[in-house]
């Protein structure tokens, strides 16, 4: 085991980012991720799990969900593994989030405020090319932004192969910190900004009790068999995919090949009793597709 957490765990994502103590490290984080566009002071974290408006519906559950000192709502993700319609979900959650801002009465005339969407990315979507995609609303011919009411970032971590002298920002420093600090001897940057000193401290294996240290080994061990069902599951699903792909035309093979791969990835899950919110949050399966299993 490392010198520092894998912030790639539930655990170590939301012991860095997710927590009281820590909430400076977030805030100084969103603030290099915004840096000439706003400055946030504080923020104040939400219940993550958002339950539906009406009986039917669909509850969500948000790795980190906090509203800033001036109400803007923010969603942190991180996902390890790519899934269906990753990106529609992540448009549904921001969709849900400024929902839950309705309030009863003919007095509310949505004045709603912004949500912000802030996705880490363990893979690539679909014509990803670059480190961080930002989506806003906008006229599609002459770019002018139309509503500042509803922002999307995704960064694809993959996508960043700098060392740490060659970091040009404190938005690379951060990346660079994140995606290597399993690998970590020191953490860098400390002489440049006190914030990774803090980093450092929150991170440190030997500074978890032994609960959080319990927790924390649970966490990996999820993580680590969650990566191996997926890439077990992925290759069984390609090669149905394929062979539904040679039979009814590449385009349903693809389809076919990826709901394969999800309920595999879904079944193993389960026998690993992971928790359902898991099981959705990595396959994009609903809780009833996933209970009739």
């Amino acid at each position: 085991m490392g010198k520092f957490i894998n912030p790639f765990t539930d655990y170590g994502f939301k012991k860095i980012f997710g927590q009281e103590i820590s909430k400076d490290l977030l805030i100084d984080f969103l603030n290099d991720l915004l840096k000439g566009e706003r400055v946030i002071t504080d923020l104040t974290f939400l219940n993550n799990e958002q339950l539906p408006k009406y009986d039917e519906g669909r509850g969500l559950i948000y790795d980190i969900y906090c509203c800033t000192d001036t109400g803007e709502k923010i969603i942190v993700e991180m996902q390890n593994k790519s899934q269906l319609h990753f990106k529609e979900r992540a448009l549904y959650y921001l969709s849900n989030a400024i929902v839950q801002q309705g309030e009863k009465g003919n007095e509310w005339k949505f004045n709603i405020k912004a949500v912000y969407g802030v996705f880490f990315m363990n893979f690539l979507f679909d014509h990803c090319v670059k480190l961080r995609t930002d989506v806003i609303l906008a006229d599609r011919d002459t770019g002018e932004l139309f509503s500042d009411r509803m922002r999307q970032v995704f960064i694809a971590l993959p996508l960043f192969n700098k060392e740490e002298d060659a970091c040009e920002n404190d938005f690379e420093r951060w990346i660079y910190t994140l995606k290597n600090m399993e690998t970590l001897k020191r953490m860098p940057f400390k002489a440049r900004k006190a914030v990774f000193e803090k980093l450092e401290e929150i991170a440190d294996v030997a500074s978890l009790s032994k609960e959080e240290r319990r927790r924390y080994e649970n966490s990996v061990n999820v993580y680590r068999t969650s990566l191996c069902v997926l890439d077990a599951a992925e290759q069984e699903g390609m090669e149905k995919g394929l062979k539904k792909g040679l039979e009814e035309g590449l385009e349903k093979g693809r389809e076919e090949g990826a709901k394969e791969k999800s309920l595999s990835i879904a079944r193993s899950l389960k026998e690993l009793n992971t928790p359902i919110d898991v099981i959705v949050k990595s396959t994009g399966l609903s809780e009833e597709e996933i209970a009739a299993l």
